[in-house]
């Protein structure tokens, strides 16, 4: 299991969390994702190594990645 987060720019309401939350669980193999717009991080913990591509649909579901 594969455990790791990233900090999030422009997340600011529920509705954002949702969008990201969603985003990263159409990744293959990620079991659980945290979104919070109040720190503006996200947790993920997935069977592989999916940061990559976590960060890539975060990305393409337009917000920005910074860490």
């Amino acid at each position: 299991m594969e455990q790791y987060g990233f900090t999030v720019e422009g997340m600011s309401c529920n509705g954002c969390e949702e969008r990201v939350t969603n985003a990263a669980k159409r990744v293959e193999g990620v079991r659980r994702v945290n979104a919070d717009h109040e720190t503006g991080t996200v947790e993920i913990t997935a069977d592989e190594d999916t940061e990559d591509d976590v960060r890539r649909a975060v990305h393409d579901a337009g917000y920005d990645i910074t860490a």
